[in-house]
């Protein structure tokens, strides 16, 4: 017996956008139903919104998405962060956490995941691992990306 989890990530309207900017960073393919695609009447608002989105990469990535119907437009709304006495304080209702087995790879979903995002902690090698970084991307949501412990003696 096994289980898996998989994140679920609630969108405004613009989670087609989400799921094809992190395939670009993840890679992978991406699969999306509107709400038109089960059922809903074609002439009503949002038929065009995604009622399930995921993208799942060959390396194990796999987001799920989709848009709240009705919702307003923006962001995702979520916590808030600051710094305080040189420590990053955060009351996010959650994080997406990638963790990688190489910093180089690590690096390289950062690399293209802090495009147009908000730097929390900036990926640096830290007393738990050789990176370790926190962004919000230009979508609202609040990623953590870093090494496992056994690359840190590496």
């Amino acid at each position: 017996m096994s289980i898996t989890t998989t994140t679920h990530l609630n969108f405004r309207g613009d989670a087609r956008q989400a799921l094809e900017f992190y395939q670009s960073v993840f890679g992978g393919a991406v699969s999306i139903a509107t709400y038109g695609d089960v059922g809903m009447p074609k002439d009503a608002p949002g038929t065009d919104r995604v009622v399930f989105g995921q993208l799942e990469s060959e390396d194990g990535f796999r987001v799920m998405a989709y848009d709240i119907l009705g919702a307003s437009a923006g962001p995702t709304p979520g916590g808030s962060t600051r710094r305080e006495n040189g420590v990053t304080l955060t009351d996010q209702p959650f994080f997406v956490s990638v963790r990688s087995t190489a910093l180089e790879e690590a690096q390289t979903y950062w690399d293209k995941l802090s495009a147009g995002a908000s730097v929390i902690e900036p990926l640096a090698a830290s007393a738990w691992s050789r990176g370790f970084g926190m962004l919000t991307d230009g979508f609202g949501v609040t990623w953590i990306l870093d090494v496992a412990a056994d690359d840190h003696a590496g």
